[in-house]
């Protein structure tokens, strides 16, 4: 993740491009439910999300969709609109891929992104467009201080994918 903090510290233009890849498991399902209440049968019970026409429990749609944050918060983007585009179930045990593009940047650093998520087999699942704003010079400092320093807040960058 240190790649991504880097790049936002030399300031970040039109068409940067950051991609994460995770797996989702059985356990990361469970905790999101815990922590969202969101204990929706489909996520949690085979026979529900068959009668839903699924082939299996599906993951939780924010839980894919926070791929996202990840990026985001590496760069210190301060969310402002999320907009989600659920295409197809990701099931327990799916690798996924978040490719996050910056596609408009305004002279307050107010931005605009587009995210991609592809499954293992090359499958869109999720789409979203995004806006946000940018760090400014100063906090661009901030975070170069903070690198220097190793990074001691950032657990992600030490946390194998």
């Amino acid at each position: 993740m240190s790649e991504i903090r880097n790049r936002t510290i030399q300031g970040l233009q039109v068409g940067d491009a950051f991609t994460i890849s995770r797996r989702f498991t059985e356990e990361d399902v469970m905790t999101f439910a815990d922590v969202t209440r969101d204990y929706n049968a489909v996520h949690l019970d085979s026979r529900f999300s068959g009668a839903k026409n699924f082939k299996d429990r599906i993951c939780h749609g924010l839980l894919v969709g926070s791929l996202l944050t990840e990026i985001g918060g590496q760069i210190g983007w301060l969310a402002s609109a999320m907009n989600f585009r659920f295409k197809k179930p990701v099931y327990f045990g799916e690798t996924i891929t978040c490719r996050f593009t910056i596609s408009d940047i305004d002279e307050r650093r107010r931005a605009h992104a587009d995210a991609v998520y592809f499954n293992q087999d090359g499958e869109i699942v999720l789409e979203a467009e995004l806006k946000g704003i940018l760090p400014d010079a100063a906090e661009r400092r901030i975070l170069d201080t903070m690198m220097a320093e190793g990074d001691p807040t950032n657990k992600t960058k030490s946390k194998e994918r």
